[in-house]
């Protein structure tokens, strides 16, 4: 009588198993092949800042200053780890051409840069979920920028509460815009950087950035119609700078 066992051993003998494994490893081989002949990249290699972002300039940023006491370092390491990278920076900017009153005259920018990425992580929906505010409100804008030249950029426009984090502080709202900076292009949400940094396999390297601009910074709230034109008339300023100085060459 033949065992199971022995029945087993003979299966993976049988021409259509052979030729199963065989079509496999063909297939395989193959594709490690092409790979290599197309030039094709499927995990990126690093690509460094022109100029560590923490050398950013804010004296050439025009009417907007920046008090050293306001350029923010994250303290915990913890924090820094799940950021995903030591290339930040964090400020709150001051618009001098903004009235003492004015909602938009401060307002706190956030920049992170990732040189070799393989996601896209810690966007605000997520981020100050995760510290307790509430998302009231979530669309799509498109930021005018550029002077005469004029791009249009996509970005995020949100609105956030603090009605869960102390039900006895003063309800506040306020909004935050983002976008990325995702080989050499700009992209407005993070489906659309994934899109970027997915369709070119032909290329080593790879990178993204993120800019984000909260105005959180008074009691009173900006409407979006303020915010967007505070957004665009900041970005006619860094984005040239950060083009021109920081982010790679593409």
């Amino acid at each position: 009588m033949i065992s199971y066992k022995t029945n087993n051993i003979k299966s993976c003998f049988q021409p259509a198993f052979l030729i199963c494994v065989s079509v496999l490893a063909v297939a395989g081989a193959g594709m490690s092949a092409a790979i290599e002949s197309f030039g094709l990249y499927l995990k990126k290699e690093p690509v460094s800042l022109r100029k560590s972002l923490e050398f950013l300039d804010e004296n050439g940023l025009s009417h907007y200053t920046v008090e050293p006491k306001n350029k923010l370092k994250i303290e915990n390491q913890e924090i820094v780890k799940e950021l995903g990278t030591q290339d930040y920076i964090q400020w709150i900017v001051e618009d001098n051409n903004e009235p003492a009153n004015s909602a938009v005259r401060k307002f706190f920018l956030f920049v992170t840069y990732y040189s070799s990425p393989d996601k896209i992580p810690h966007v605000p929906e997520e981020c100050y979920a995760g510290g307790g505010f509430t998302r009231k409100s979530s669309t799509d804008v498109i930021l005018q920028v550029g002077g005469i030249g004029k791009k249009k950029i996509s970005a995020q426009y949100l609105v956030f509460s603090n009605e869960k984090i102390d039900i006895w502080a003063e309800k506040k709202e306020f909004p935050v815009v983002y976008f990325f900076r995702v080989n050499g292009e700009y992209a407005g949400n993070r489906e659309e950087a994934r899109i970027i940094l997915n369709k070119n396999l032909f290329r080593k390297s790879s990178y993204f950035s993120k800019i984000e601009l909260a105005f959180n910074q008074s009691l009173e709230a900006p409407d979006k119609e303020e915010t967007i034109r505070a957004c665009e008339s900041f970005l006619d300023v860094i984005l040239p700078v950060l083009e021109r100085e920081n982010w790679p060459q593409w």
